[in-house]
C-alpha cells in the first residue's frame, strides 16, 4: 500500500469550528481511497486555555501561541484553517497568503464586500495559493444529490428554488451577547453573512446567480445581557428574507429564487434546505430529516406525487461506514475536509463538489450587499 502524503497543518482559532477540524483530521481513518491526510501541528489562539485539549488529545503538535505569525514562519505547516471573527478575516487571511501558505477560511471572507475584494485581490496576486472558504452543509447525502440533479438537469423549466440555514438558540432573551450581534466586529450584514454561504453554497455552484434581489430583515432581539448585570444594544439583523430574480445561466428564461437566513426560527435547531421545484421533477432535501430525499416525476397528465427515499450514508466520499447507517454534521465536517485534501492535490481538476472559491465569495458578498441596501430602502436591487 503506497503510503498517503501528510499536509500539515495550523489552526488560527481553536473555539467550536477549529475543534471539529481537529476531531475529523483524527477521524480520516475513516475515509477509504484518499490519497493524503492532515496532520495537526500547530495551532493559535489569544486564549491559552483552549491549548490544553489540543495537546491531550493530538501528540502531533509542536507549536502553541497567542502570536499567529508564528504559525506563517514556520516552515513545517503548509496549510491554514482559519476560524476568526470577521473583522479580522481581511488583515489575516492576506498575511497568510503574502506568506506562502494556503489557505480554508471561514465565511463570509471579509466583514464586507471591499475587504473581501482586498482578500481576492491578494489572491488573484498569488495564484499558487490554494484558498476556499468553509461550507459543510452540502455534503450531506441529500445535498451532494441535489448537486448531482443539478448536473444531470432533469427539471425541466425550474420553477423556483428555495435554499436556506434556520437555528433557533437565539430566541433565548437571556442569552448574553456576543461578537455577532456588535457591528464593529461582525459587519453591519448580521445574519446575512453568518449564515448565507450555507444557503448560497448550491445555488453559487450552479450560477444560479440573482439579476435582482428583494429582502426583508429583522431584528428581533433589540438587547441583551452583557454579563456584568446591564443590557447591551444587538446591532445586527437576526433574520434576513432575499428573493431574487434568477436568469437561468444556460436557457435564458427567469425564475425565483427565496434565501432564508434565520438566527431565530422557533423549533429549528440548525436546519439547512435546499428545494429545487421544476416542471418534468423537482427535489427537496432537509437536514430535518437528514435521511430523507424527496422527488417528484411529471409527465403531462401524469400523477403529482412526492417520494420519499432513505439515502442513509451515501456520501460524495466513500468510507468505512456502511449506507444503511445515519449521517450527521460530523460526517459532513469529514466530508468537507475530504474535499479540501482532494482539491488541494488536484488542482488541476475540476471539483464540482468542491468548496466555496474566492471568486464565490465575491458573488455571495455582491448578493448580501444589495440585500443589505433592500433591506434599508424598502425597495428591489439590481445586481
Amino acid at each position: 500500500m503506497t503510503a498517503k502524503r501528510k499536509i500539515r497543518f495550523g489552526v488560527i482559532g481553536c473555539g467550536l469550528m477549529g475543534r471539529e477540524f481537529a476531531v475529523a483530521s483524527a477521524r480520516w481513518p475513516a475515509l477509504m481511497d484518499m490519497q493524503a491526510s492532515p496532520e495537526l501541528v500547530g495551532i493559535c489562539d489569544l486564549n491559552e486555555g483552549l491549548f490544553d485539549w489540543y495537546k491531550s488529545n493530538f501528540a502531533s503538535i509542536k507549536t502553541c501561541t497567542t502570536n499567529y505569525e508564528d504559525l506563517l514562519s514556520d516552515k513545517d505547516i503548509e496549510v491554514i484553517y482559519c476560524a476568526i471573527p470577521h473583522n479580522l478575516h481581511e488583515k489575516v487571511y492576506t498575511d497568510i497568503i503574502r506568506a506562502g501558505k494556503h489557505l480554508l477560511g471561514e465565511k463570509p471572507f471579509g466583514i464586507d464586500i471591499e475587504a473581501n475584494r482586498r482578500i481576492v485581490d491578494v489572491v488573484k496576486a498569488h495564484p499558487d495559493i490554494f484558498v476556499r472558504c468553509s461550507s459543510e452543509f452540502p455534503f450531506f447525502p441529500g445535498g451532494h444529490q441535489i448537486q448531482q440533479y443539478i448536473l444531470d438537469d432533469p427539471w425541466g423549466r425550474i420553477i423556483e428554488v428555495h435554499s436556506g440555514f434556520l437555528h433557533s438558540s437565539d430566541l433565548d432573551f437571556d442569552k448574553p451577547i456576543n461578537w455577532k450581534r456588535m457591528v464593529e466586529i461582525n459587519g453591519e450584514y448580521g445574519c446575512l453573512s453568518d449564515l448565507g454561504m450555507h444557503a448560497m453554497h448550491i445555488p453559487l455552484r450552479a450560477r444560479w446567480l440573482p439579476g435582482r434581489v428583494y429582502a426583508t430583515l429583522s431584528q428581533v432581539v433589540t438587547e441583551r445581557p452583557n454579563g456584568t448585570g446591564g443590557m447591551d444594544a444587538c446591532e445586527t439583523w437576526d433574520n434576513g428574507t432575499i428573493i431574487c430574480d434568477v436568469v437561468h445561466p444556460t436557457e435564458g428564461y427567469s425564475f425565483p429564487m427565496t434565501l432564508k437566513t434565520y438566527r431565530i426560527a422557533p423549533g429549528e435547531t440548525d436546519t439547512w434546505y435546499i428545494e429545487v421545484i421544476g416542471t418534468d421533477f423537482s427535489a427537496k432535501f432537509s437536514t430535518k430529516f437528514p435521511k430523507t430525499l424527496q422527488t417528484m416525476h411529471y409527465k403531462n397528465g401524469g400523477l403529482q406525487e412526492w417520494r420519499y427515499r432513505d439515502l442513509g450514508y451515501n456520501s460524495a466520499y466513500k468510507t468505512i461506514t456502511g449506507p444503511i447507517f445515519e449521517f450527521g454534521f460530523t460526517d459532513a465536517i469529514l466530508q468537507m475536509w475530504a474535499a479540501v485534501i482532494d482539491e488541494f492535490i488536484k488542482r488541476d481538476t475540476d471539483m464540482y463538489f468542491g468548496c466555496i472559491t474566492p471568486e464565490e465569495t465575491q458573488l455571495q458578498h455582491k448578493i448580501l450587499t444589495a440585500a443589505l441596501e433592500s433591506g434599508k430602502s424598502g425597495k428591489a436591487v439590481a445586481l
